[in-house]
């Protein structure tokens, strides 16, 4: 259990307007909008355009953010841009994000845990706030996976989308939202999801489709709904609660069909838990703030509800939180 003195006070999203749907894919790749959505869930996805980058769409999140909770953000001392699809090799997205939000005198970096790279940033902010290093945090999960998509794979192309999510999360000794954590990476699965950069090589073999990303859907699958529900009940013996004791599941929406198996096996009901992937696709780091926007749009999430957040995937790398939700 930490002993946090953070809690999330805010949260915006944004999402290109140009929708991808499986009746557009059907047009493009040997595919059918019946064996997508059977498969995954999937129906639509959003894609940036053509000079739509990331830092645009963590911006407009942000934005987001202010406008729904009047907060100000002149006075963050950390911005921290969880992403695998940066506009650039450096400077970072939070750097450029500091710019465009026109924040002096705070600090600015990107983290990369793909899948997971949201919860690991929140991991991380509730972390240098509870220490007393800072006292308001910019945490932002955003992504253009479309710019790394290879539209000739259908195996792949069905899956991703583009879209940002950020929160505020702010010092708070009296009403701290973090309760338990468990985090972790499997390197060695590694090459069963990746996106090459410098190297065209992992463990000594070769690597497909430099630039784009490559998942072997089977290997990835089995490693999820397998080793999410182990990590479910990590985070759960670090806290005073129980499973039943959860309001709401929020997984990384990778999958329909793995979510449900991944609810199966921890015996957490299906209709418990959010997810964003339907209307949205994959959107990676961007996934779990999106569902927690689409739970708070819906009416779902009140506040004192406990969330069990589980982000999973590039790595193989894994980071599950429980919080309090009061904003």
């Amino acid at each position: 259990m930490t002993n946090s003195k953070a809690r999330i006070t805010a949260l915006g999203s944004y999402v290109p307007e140009r929708r991808l749907t499986n009746n557009d894919l059907e047009q493009m790749v040997d595919t059918n909008d019946e064996w997508i959505v059977k498969r995954t869930g999937i129906k639509e996805r959003r894609i940036a355009h053509e000079r739509e980058f990331t830092s645009d769409l963590a911006y407009k999140a942000v934005l987001n953010l202010i406008e729904r909770y009047g907060k100000s953000v002149d006075d963050v001392d950390l911005i921290i841009v969880c992403t695998l699809t940066p506009d650039y090799k450096t400077p970072s997205v939070a750097s450029y994000l500091q710019a465009k939000l026109g924040i002096k005198d705070t600090g600015a970096f990107d983290l990369n845990a793909a899948c997971a790279g949201f919860t690991y940033g929140l991991h991380v902010a509730n972390g240098l706030i509870t220490s007393g290093l800072h006292k308001k945090i910019l945490v932002i999960g955003a992504e253009t996976l479309s710019k790394v998509t290879d539209y000739t794979d259908r195996s792949t192309c069905i899956l991703f989308g583009d879209g940002a999510g950020a929160v505020l999360v702010e010092y708070d000794e009296e009403l701290p939202g973090f309760i338990a954590s468990h985090l972790g990476s499997e390197g060695e699965l590694g090459h069963h999801l990746y996106s090459t950069n410098l190297s065209n090589a992992m463990n000594d073999a070769d690597l497909l489709n430099h630039g784009y990303i490559v998942q072997n859907g089977r290997e990835v699958y089995k490693w999820a709904v397998t080793s999410v529900p182990v990590g479910m009940r990590s985070v759960i013996n670090n806290s005073p609660f129980e499973l039943s004791d959860i309001d709401w599941f929020v997984p990384h929406s990778a999958n329909l069909r793995m979510i449900e198996s991944i609810c199966e096996k921890s015996q957490f009901p299906f209709e418990r838990t959010l997810y964003s992937m339907v209307n949205y696709g994959n959107t990676s780091s961007a996934t779990i703030p999106l569902s927690l926007d689409l739970g708070l749009r819906e009416g779902k999430i009140k506040n004192g509800d406990k969330i069990l957040l589980y982000g999973f995937g590039g790595g193989l790398a894994y980071a599950g939180l429980l919080i309090h939700w009061n904003i």
